[in-house]
């Protein structure tokens, strides 16, 4: 049997790649990428010339069964996303767990992930959090929000610079406007910005300032008096409708 190696990339500075990382590329006997031409640069930057093959959301169900016979043939087996550790928000999952029914051995490396500089930056508590990743566009969205509504757990989002004053505005609905967050911008890059304050501040100066750049939005979760006075809300608006 071979090994499946899920290998970390930079999410902006080469430098954040891991000595290890480059070691497990440069000896594979074959590279999975989601994109072949981002993933081009990164083995040019660091000299490494194995064959890549792409491995993304729209093919992996048809390429995983070719990839898990090879790995059985013993072969070594990199894969890699755009940026950050595959599987989180990325390809991955998938490829994963079916070498891991097979019985093949899966490592996942160390490395980046934009999530955890955010939070751990953001000035929120970081000792326990969930990470939601991108939410559902349309359908399912509004009762996603509902649901972590009461999460007392910081929160992790990824949004596109598109779609973050629209999001900030979602969760000033949901969550309240004086909840506390933190938009972690560009990470690991030239830009790197951290915008504090409530989710009313915090549009505010996405009002003023277009965002740019990848974002990743960390939600202070519920506290006790928020949940009680988000019930007691709740309870006020049942007995108007009684009246």
């Amino acid at each position: 049997m071979g090994i499946l190696y899920i290998v970390p990339t930079p999410v902006g500075n080469m430098e954040d790649m891991t000595f290890r990382a480059v070691k497990v590329l440069r000896e594979a006997d074959l590279i999975l990428a989601e994109d072949t031409r981002t993933t081009g640069i990164l083995l040019k930057h660091f000299d490494i010339h194995n064959h890549l093959m792409a491995h993304h959301k729209y093919n992996e169900h048809g390429t995983t069964a070719g990839v898990i016979e090879r790995l059985k043939g013993g072969e070594t087996i990199a894969l890699v996303s755009d940026a950050g550790t595959p599987g989180i928000s990325d390809p991955g999952f998938f490829l994963a767990r079916e070498a891991a029914a097979e019985g093949i051995t899966v490592q996942t490396l160390p490395g980046a992930t934009a999530c955890i500089p955010a939070i751990v930056s953001s000035g929120l508590p970081c000792d326990r959090f969930c990470f939601e990743g991108f939410l559902p566009r349309k359908k399912g969205r509004q009762t996603r929000l509902e649901e972590l509504s009461k999460e007392q757990r910081t929160m992790i989002f990824y949004e596109s610079p598109y779609r973050v004053l629209k999001t900030l505005q979602q969760f000033a609905e949901v969550f309240g406007s004086d909840r506390h967050v933190s938009c972690c911008r560009e990470i690991s890059k030239v830009h790197e910005e951290s915008v504090r304050g409530t989710i009313a501040e915090v549009i505010q100066h996405f009002t003023d300032v277009a965002p740019k750049g990848e974002f990743v939005i960390v939600v202070a979760g519920c506290d006790k008096k928020d949940e009680k006075a988000h019930k007691n809300d709740a309870e006020d608006i049942g007995d108007e409708s009684e009246d």
